[in-house]
């Protein structure tokens, strides 16, 4: 949800990778429904596993809750969004969580111009 929002607010001008500590073999069908929603078809998509490598590509590693699991590069700004796992909740909470999403990709995109 975050790299597609992220994607669509950019409209070119930055990139973004998603990944999570444990990913599931799927994305959650509410997910699916609430981002269905805005135009987005991420029925296709993945989840992939978080690597160094992506935090080492960034110049902002975004996290949501990963704690001492995400990989930590010295010198990297790290920005924690406190958001709650859409996974199981009812389809307005999911849609809260991707609309608070999608404000706080609008402040971060305005800090990067």
């Amino acid at each position: 949800m975050s790299e597609a929002l992220f994607v669509r607010a950019a409209r070119g001008e930055h990139e973004a990778r998603s990944s999570g500590t444990t990913p599931g073999d799927r994305i959650h069908p509410e997910v699916v429904e609430a981002m269905r929603e805005l135009g987005v078809d991420l029925s296709e998509k993945r989840p992939r596993k978080l690597k160094r490598a992506d935090a080492e590509w960034a110049d902002v590693v975004v996290t949501m809750g990963c704690g001492d699991e995400c990989p930590y590069i010295p010198g990297k700004r790290y920005v924690d969004w406190d958001l709650p796992d859409p996974k199981g909740r009812p389809l307005e909470e999911v849609r809260a969580t991707r609309d608070e999403i999608a404000a706080r990709i609008e402040a971060l995109l305005a800090e990067l111009a």
